[in-house]
């Protein structure tokens, strides 16, 4: 882990991967945001494995400025593995994330190192969800997979922020580098969310407009690395992880309820229209199967809660270790 630099107030980090259209243009605006702030920085650029010829333009425009560092390495490993490398670089008191083109705007750097400072929070997300938050010029399809995504994701996680998703956000330097992560892809968010919550640190979110830059005709435009099905899936996964009662209690609640229902049911046959239901062997004997499984169900996602507390308690000691291990009291002679 890199230690603080008392002379690093901010380190902001992005991670890229075949950005050879936008990077230069991404980089004067990092660059102009960046030299409007009041207190001391770093930018880290994580060149996450490009294959074309990102790496070699921001050697070239970065050549010069000693307060830009490049970190890069093959193959592509995924944002995750990228901001991991970034986290572990950097030296600031505070630590700030964002997308190379700075799609929130060019203040967001700004807004996101001034709610850290006024709040004391561990974590602060720019939050496009929440209320005063917005979204424009993003494909219908994206737009409406993301806020469904977080919608369900949020009642995964406590607390329950509205954004669960998004990379843009601000961190305490010393905390999020104290955070053993493991993730190497864009499910890192989500970790990250769900160890700090853990830990029991401090969240705010601050309204956000997420805003694309429209499409120009003539020019040439990047490659989309959005795969839907794959994010849906890894998403989806870690929501029945954090909150297995998302799962079990759904598949739960509706198994209980179709046995119960055929149970009155075939009560109704036997009090109310006094019908002969033993020759009902096949009824009788899912109505049984079904209640009794509902309960099983029931009882898994009890398990479940436990070993996920299980697993908090286990993590907090190992969180507690990994801290120890890289920063070593030193004995007094």
């Amino acid at each position: 882990m890199a230690d603080s630099d008392d002379s690093v107030e901010l380190s902001v980090i992005t991670s890229i991967y075949n950005e050879e259209v936008i990077i230069a243009q991404s980089l004067d605006n990092l660059l102009a945001a960046l030299n409007e702030l009041p207190v001391s920085w770093e930018l880290i650029l994580v060149n996450d494995g490009s294959t074309d010829n990102t790496l070699s333009i921001l050697q070239d425009l970065t050549r010069d400025n000693p307060r830009v560092g490049i970190v890069s390495y093959s193959p592509n490993r995924g944002r995750g593995y990228a901001m991991r490398q970034g986290f572990t670089a950097s030296r600031g008191r505070y630590v700030v994330t964002v997308e190379a083109d700075l799609n929130y705007g060019n203040q967001i750097i700004r807004r996101l190192y001034d709610e850290l400072l006024a709040s004391n929070a561990d974590i602060v997300i720019a939050s496009p969800y929440m209320e005063g938050g917005s979204v424009q010029n993003v494909p219908f399809k994206r737009a409406l997979l993301s806020r469904l995504g977080n919608r369900i994701l949020r009642m995964a996680v406590s607390p329950p922020v509205a954004t669960v998703t998004g990379m843009t956000r601000g961190y305490r330097g010393d905390t999020i580098r104290s955070l053993p992560l493991e993730e190497d892809g864009k499910e890192i968010h989500l970790e990250i969310i769900s160890r700090l919550s853990m830990l029991g640190c401090c969240f705010r979110e601050i309204p956000a407009t997420l805003c694309w830059s429209p499409s120009k005709k003539g020019k040439p435009q990047r490659k989309s690395k959005f795969h839907a099905g794959r994010l849906i899936q890894s998403h989806l996964l870690f929501g029945f992880h954090e909150a297995p009662i998302l799962l079990f209690g759904t598949v739960g609640a509706v198994t209980l309820l179709s046995g119960l229902i055929l149970g009155f049911y075939l009560s109704y046959l036997y009090w109310i229209q006094n019908q002969t239901i033993g020759n009902r062997i096949v009824l009788i004997m899912t109505t049984i199967f079904l209640i009794l499984s509902g309960f099983s169900i029931f009882l898994f996602c009890f398990l479940a809660y436990q070993i996920k507390s299980l697993k908090a308690d286990i993590f907090r000691l190992h969180h507690r270790l990994y801290t120890l291990d890289r920063n070593p009291v030193k004995s007094k002679d």
